[in-house]
């Protein structure tokens, strides 16, 4: 079969939210071609979507492609807390209809996107430029050679393991989640769960803007042997579990699973021409794992950048992208990773205590904790919010001790 060849300025390997994100902000005629492994855009489904109507609405997602939660609950194994997000609210992405979106953004440029395509390798050749090795369903396209590869691959790390840049990450989030008929289930309700059920990990219920209902686990491994599906399998089996968390699962369900990186930040995204972004960049929020919202804001930004490095043939513009993606993430993703790890140790009575406070602080520290935002000031919000109780529970106690006369 004769091996053709396509020459572009950017290799983009990888159709997830960050790379369709960087080719809608490259300039028009930056010549462009993606590589995505599935036969559509945005299925199957690998994301639970769950995010924040604050960023939809900053990143001008239209209303059509998510659905507000109003009850957010949250369950360990004696415990059971309704929590206060005050103006915060949860929103799940029709992550399908999404992502078709964001590709659509680049329809009208000088890009061509590959589908059922697989990257296979690269080199960098003598003259600086990168040839790439791909495989097609029908083995139209074998090679591409291209100026600039962006690494959009999620946690395989494709592009940069290839080149020796970088190994997979060894502790990764799985998850897997099953999709039933809402049936009589809330269709504004978010659960989440913690504790025997799901040590090193967490589960999630919610209902999608489909009238369908989802209910998934996710683990750490390897901080956990456990497989996602074996624990969902024993919570979807509990019916006294399922009647406590006021669920009825009627129906086959649609399994989906999940894989993204669990590791500390690493400030390093760009190696030459060679530029990482998404999950191959550990974009994910640490605490729970969400991070459309950051792949699609910082994908943006990266094609930007890029799109004048290839302009002007100069380094500055990538080097500025990954010291905006440090100052935007580094602190918050540090202090993110040590919540991350010390929860993953946690036992169920530890689970139930964090509960237990979660019904005494307010809804600042609730949500900087599930954003995964640790500044000072949101820190300080944080102690504060934890210290008031047990001040006013010493403050009680000391009036009591005091008697008249």
């Amino acid at each position: 079969m004769d091996e053709r060849t396509l020459v572009c300025d950017v290799l983009i390997v990888g159709g997830g939210p960050a790379g369709l994100s960087v080719a809608s902000t490259l300039p028009d005629d930056v010549t462009t071609v993606i590589v995505h492994q599935d036969r559509e855009i945005g299925l199957p489904v690998r994301t639970s979507g769950g995010t924040w109507m604050q960023d939809v609405t900053r990143l001008g997602i239209p209303d059509t492609m998510y659905k507000p939660m109003r009850v957010t609950e949250v369950f360990s194994d004696k415990e059971h807390a309704a929590v206060s997000l005050g103006d915060t609210i949860p929103v799940i992405l029709d992550t399908p209809k999404l992502y078709k979106w964001l590709a659509q953004q680049s329809d009208h440029k000088d890009r061509k996107l590959l589908l059922s395509t697989k990257f296979l390798s690269t080199r960098q050749r003598e003259d600086g430029l990168y040839e790439s090795r791909i495989r097609g369903r029908d083995a139209t396209y074998d090679c591409v050679v291209s100026r600039y590869i962006v690494d959009g691959s999620g946690w395989h790390f494709a592009v940069l393991e290839a080149l020796g840049l970088a190994q997979k990450p060894e502790r990764l989030a799985v998850g897997t989640e099953y999709e039933y008929p809402l049936g009589q289930n809330s269709a504004d309700r978010v659960l989440v769960f913690f504790g025997k059920k799901v040590l090193a990990g967490y589960g999630w219920v919610f209902a999608t803007a489909q009238n369908t209902i989802r209910i998934g686990v996710g683990v750490i491994q390897p901080d956990t042997e456990n497989s996602p599906r074996d624990l969902l399998e024993a919570v979807i089996s509990d019916k006294r579990y399922l009647k406590r968390l006021g669920l009825k699962l009627e129906g086959e369900p649609v399994v989906h699973s999940g894989i993204l990186p669990s590791v500390a930040y690493d400030a390093r995204l760009v190696f030459g021409n060679v530029i990482r972004v998404g999950d191959s960049a550990n974009f994910a929020t640490p605490t729970i794992g969400e991070g459309i919202r950051v792949c699609i804001e910082l994908g943006r930004m990266l094609g930007v950048q890029l799109g004048r490095a290839v302009k002007t043939r100069r380094h500055g513009p990538l080097r500025s992208y990954e010291r905006r993606c440090r100052r935007a993430l580094k602190h918050d993703y540090k202090w993110g990773f040590v919540v991350n790890t010390r929860a993953a140790r946690y036992t169920p009575a530890q689970w139930d205590a964090a509960v237990r406070r979660m019904q005494q602080v307010g809804p600042d520290a609730i949500v900087a904790t599930f954003r995964g935002e640790f500044s000072r000031v949101k820190m300080a919000k944080i102690i504060l919010s934890m210290v008031k109780p047990f001040l006013r529970a010493r403050l009680r106690r000391l009036k009591a001790q005091i008697k008249p006369g």
